[in-house]
């Protein structure tokens, strides 16, 4: 009987100390992924606007000759991520919902245009500047055209500010639910040994004495909760990389071991404060009060 009872004591403890360890691992993941993206939040914004793209279209007239130079002149461009030229023929085959065979075959020709596709470094996408782009884009005779999505451009850096502000403000509102949820889950840990608390009391042991082995213990599943915390992050980047490979959030090691420092110092933090506040409480109680 004695046996049987001991058992279901330390499944019990197991299954606190299970639940205990995975509110922390839950809250500090979801903590741990808003603050990298926190951190990488420019660099996504940044990323979102050098993959807008322009398109320079140029007149049938231009030879290979100006297709050159104006080649030669974006290569040496500071405000160039990247570009593509992209022929008629090219623009064609790629493109056969826009411009049919048996379009082409009635007119006798291909009625697209050679042109460049042009990513702007994060910088000069904004209104003013990829105004200035365009314009001077235009001053050549021998573009037909300059089109890019000029609402995206605006909506983009309108929302940027906003967003940033929104992220802190949800941030600074999980961790405080991130405090509660830990607070709770350590607080009713530390409610099934509210009885031997109060014996050791009784029998003389310190509080400072009492609080040490439940503090240790609970700071040791925060570092538990963490570390698991920490892996998932991990792969949650790797995942994000693989959708977004230009992001480079795991190869980012500095980011990450930020989020991993932050998400290890506020599962020790927490817990420690969490354990210390719950243990005085009931060394503070009277023995009725414990029942």
């Amino acid at each position: 009987m004695a046996q049987s009872f001991e058992q279901y004591q330390r499944r019990r403890l197991i299954s606190s100390y299970f639940s205990v360890v995975f509110s922390i691992f839950l809250v500090l993941f979801l903590l741990g992924a808003l603050g990298l993206f926190v951190i990488n939040s420019e660099k996504i914004s940044n990323d979102f606007k050098e993959n807008i793209p322009m398109s320079v279209y140029f007149k049938d007239e231009a030879n290979d000759s100006i297709l050159n130079a104006f080649d030669t002149e974006l290569k040496n461009a500071k405000y160039i991520k990247s570009y593509d030229f992209v022929t008629k023929d090219e623009a064609a085959k790629n493109n056969p919902d826009i411009v049919g065979k048996d379009f082409m075959e009635f007119l006798g020709f291909n009625p697209l245009l050679n042109s460049f596709d042009i990513h702007l470094k994060s910088d000069y996408v904004n209104k003013a500047e990829i105004k200035k782009i365009e314009n001077d884009f235009k001053r050549n005779p021998n573009i037909s055209d300059v089109i890019y999505d000029k609402e995206l451009v605006e909506l983009v850096n309108e929302n940027v500010t906003k967003i940033s502000m929104w992220i802190l403000v949800i941030s600074a509102v999980l961790t405080f639910v991130a405090m509660l949820l830990i607070n709770g889950s350590i607080r009713l840990s530390i409610y099934s040994h509210r009885f031997t608390i109060k014996t050791m009391q009784m029998v003389g042991a310190t509080k400072s004495f009492i609080r040490k082995p439940f503090i240790k213990t609970s700071i040791l599943l925060g570092i538990i909760g963490a570390v698991l915390a920490i892996i998932g992050l991990v792969v949650l980047a790797f995942y994000i990389d693989g959708l977004f490979p230009t992001l480079g959030i795991a190869s980012d090691y500095v980011s990450l071991g930020i989020v991993a420092a932050g998400v290890l110092l506020v599962g020790i933090i927490i817990t420690w404060l969490s354990t210390y506040f719950a243990t005085t409480r009931f060394l503070n109680l009277r023995t009725d009060d414990l029942y």
